[in-house]
């Protein structure tokens, strides 16, 4: 069953080796002290860090969405509300024992949300061109197959808490360690690693009663 192959994907987490950690602690720190002169209104430090956030955010919204087609917006139009919605927020930004990378995450996975929000209330069927010969590239039944397998994995995730469906996008999807997931969400590697674990459990169990 596809379904339950990607569960079993799901259980063989990364190594600790991987450059985005490294990546996303340099720029935590460089937004850490960034985000004083920012929010007293200083222009370059808001540029700067919207520099540094766009690649992150990119990524991040590229692994939730996936293939946007059938929304209404695309990966960019979201990316583009996140940072337009982080440079709003960063007056009224206060540490409260979360990194400002976190804070960053956090309106990106609201963003995401409201983006598969609208698409069920708006959705978008686009039309392609009609090819001039035939093409070898998966036709109208892969096509369908491929998308009954994504909306069931998206159901599927719909029964894990959100902070636990952002864990497993974060170590799963993207590939980042315990420590990057953690410091992401403001907490502990091993809080991210019991999450994921429980997460994967909840999920095997639903696949064992369906």
């Amino acid at each position: 069953m596809a379904t339950e192959h990607n569960i079993a994907a799901l259980s063989n987490t990364r190594g600790h080796n991987n450059p985005a950690l490294s990546e996303s602690r340099r720029v935590s720190a460089e937004l850490g002290a960034l985000i004083g002169p920012a929010a007293a209104g200083d222009r370059t430090a808001i540029a700067e860090i919207v520099r540094l956030v766009h690649p992150l955010v990119r990524r991040y919204c590229g692994a939730r969405l996936g293939n946007t087609s059938h929304l209404s917006v695309t990966i960019d139009d979201v990316v583009q509300e996140v940072l337009m919605a982080t440079v709003s927020a960063i007056p009224r930004y206060r540490d409260q024992g979360k990194s400002f990378l976190a804070f960053v995450y956090g309106i990106a996975a609201n963003k995401v949300s409201d983006a598969f929000r609208r698409s069920q209330l708006h959705p978008s069927y686009p039309m392609a061109d009609v090819p001039d010969t035939a093409s070898s590239a998966a036709g109208p039944e892969e096509w369908a197959l491929a998308s009954e397998r994504r909306d069931a994995a998206r159901e599927l995730m719909k029964i894990l808490a959100p902070a636990h469906r952002e864990v497993l996008v974060m170590r799963i999807v993207l590939g980042w360690s315990a420590a990057q997931t953690a410091e992401a969400i403001g907490t502990s590697p091993g809080v991210v690693r019991v999450m994921q674990h429980r997460a994967l459990n909840k999920l095997r169990a639903e696949l064992a009663a369906a």
